[in-house]
């Protein structure tokens, strides 16, 4: 994915063309890129509480509208090459964001927002927001990030936005400013049909009408970009988190976005990074000084994000190199992430056992305790669950033998014993159960699972998997159907309830729900291409 710099308000292109679709499926086909990207970056401070604000755009974009827009564009992203769809890096992610949004009352809005963070590959240092809660960290950001304050700072920043209702505002306020080009469309025609009127002039009051709509919407973006600040700030405080971490990742945007120095101010959606870094400098100066300490599951989560980040040959030597250099570090958690990076890295090139012996020394400097401290755990995160599940991921890969596979579904149990709530753990039980033949096990497993979370394609596409090993051809396509449902495919939905009508095993409970849930689907079809064609 091709992605924004922080100085200004265009989103990545897969982003953008899936927010275009969105609005145009839910009536806002009118509206330009402009408005729709809510611009990104670190947080800066401010001391004072702000209010809840966007009780204005309301009447444009309601918090129920503005989630189902988000879940519209999120259906588009999570088809894109450059998601990663990773759960290691999405419980991270997740884990701290909403740690930062329990911070902040009242930042889940009237609609109470579940906030949801994610990753999508690309080199540009960058963050942005979307309808409704769905915030996303570019992989170079994460890899920027030289400690946990410095990347709390900039999902705080995006939270801001997020519960300052930004985009809603941005929408209502060029829906305002769409009358100032229009206004000055009607001033031009009438210069033209002047006879004392130069020829330039109604141009000039056409591109005069255009250019102060334009800057209307960059100082409303500009203003965003403060209050967002000021709303990360008061969400770092409260979570405890190091403030003066802002100004070392600015000062490193800074030296990032010099190649856009020629910029003139005025064109900044962003206002300038060296006024953001005096503006930060001064808060901080007036906070008690807090110290933080990075979890261990921050250095796990970048080590994986560099291997994540370009799976090319050559990138993964260069990569292999960066850890081997790491590992001369005396630091225990760079040694113990630099070991676990090279786990991740043998694992991606089939390596397993390699990856295997990577990931038993990353656990062995881990677990040994430091100076002065009991255990590993008395100063760090428990970083028990990412190891557990990296460990399922090598037994459950593809070429290990029986033995292997039936020490992973014991490891499976353990794990999602131990940490309940971990989705990767519990699809990777799913996995382990099919791995070891026990289908009947798990498709009553998957089915508790889909019934507790049912927003998760991963698991129908498991539980399609096991029908079809049973041979039960009608669940199986009914199965399947729920997954591209969630994932906004209705009519490949629709053609698999087909299939699962002719099938041989289709009993009548199957077929009555089949034709139930064609019902459904079949009125939701109509409803998307009546709005569709209302749009044009």
């Amino acid at each position: 994915m091709r992605g924004c710099r922080y100085h200004s308000t265009v989103l990545t292109d897969p982003v953008l063309r899936a927010v275009r679709r969105a609005l145009a499926l839910l009536g806002w086909a009118t509206l330009s890129s402009l408005a729709l990207a809510a611009p990104a970056g670190p947080a800066a401070p401010q001391q004072a509480e702000l209010p809840q604000l966007g009780d204005a755009a309301r009447e444009d974009l309601t918090p129920v509208l503005e989630r189902r827009l988000g879940e519209e564009i999120m259906r588009d992203i999570r088809r894109d090459r450059d998601y990663l769809d990773d759960d290691v890096l999405i419980e991270y992610l997740n884990q701290i964001g909403n740690n930062l949004v329990a911070a902040r009352p009242g930042a889940r809005g009237d609609a109470n927002f579940d906030y949801f963070f994610f990753a999508v590959r690309d080199p540009a240092i960058n963050a942005f927001a979307l309808p409704g809660g769905f915030i996303a960290v570019h992989s170079a950001l994460l890899l920027a990030a030289q400690n946990e304050s410095e990347l709390a700072s900039v999902l705080s920043h995006e939270i801001g936005h997020v519960a300052q209702r930004h985009i809603a505002r941005m929408l209502g306020q060029q829906r305002q400013d769409a009358l100032i080009p229009l206004a000055a469309m009607v001033l031009a025609v009438l210069a033209a049909r002047s006879s004392q009127t130069a020829s330039d002039v109604p141009i000039g009051v056409l591109m005069g009408g255009q250019g102060l709509a334009i800057q209307r919407q960059l100082n409303f973006s500009r203003d965003a970009e403060r209050e967002a600040d000021r709303v990360g700030f008061q969400i770092m405080t409260a979570s405890g988190f190091d403030t003066s971490g802002m100004v070392a990742f600015f000062g490193r945007l800074q030296t990032a976005m010099r190649v856009y120095s020629d910029v003139p101010s005025w064109l900044l959606s962003h206002p300038l990074t060296q006024e953001r870094i005096a503006d930060m400098q001064a808060r901080i100066r007036e906070a008690p000084y807090r110290q933080r300490a990075d979890s261990i599951d921050f250095h796990l989560a970048r080590a994986r994000t560099r291997v994540l980040q370009d799976t090319s040959d050559a990138a993964l030597s260069e990569t292999r190199k960066f850890f081997e250099t790491q590992l001369q570090q005396e630091s225990r958690q760079q040694k113990t992430a630099a070991q676990y990076g090279l786990a991740c890295l043998a694992l991606q090139r089939g390596q397993l056992a390699e990856a295997q012996q990577w990931l038993d020394a990353a656990q062995t400097t881990y677990a040994k305790p430091r100076p002065g401290v009991l255990s590993a755990a008395a100063s760090d995160s428990d970083a028990g669950a990412i190891f557990a599940l990296t460990a399922l991921e090598v037994k459950l890969a593809p070429g290990q033998p029986p033995a292997v596979l039936a020490a992973a579904l014991d490891e499976a149990r353990a794990a999602h014993a131990r940490y309940p709530l971990a989705r990767g753990i519990a699809r990777r039980l799913a996995d382990a159960l099919y791995a070891n033949g026990r289908y009947e096990e798990a498709a009553a497993y998957l089915r508790d699972q889909v019934q507790q979370y049912r927003s998760e394609p991963k698991l129908h596409d498991a539980l399609a998997k096991t029908y079809a090993a049973q041979g039960k051809i009608a669940l199986q396509h009914l199965s399947l159907a729920e997954s591209y449902v969630l994932q906004g495919g209705t009519m490949a939905a629709l053609d698999q309830l087909a299939l699962a009508r002719k099938a041989p095993d289709a009993t009548f409970y199957d077929q009555a729900i089949i034709d139930a849930r064609e019902r459904e689907l079949l009125a939701r079809r109509k409803e998307e291409m009546k709005e569709k064609k209302q749009n044009g």
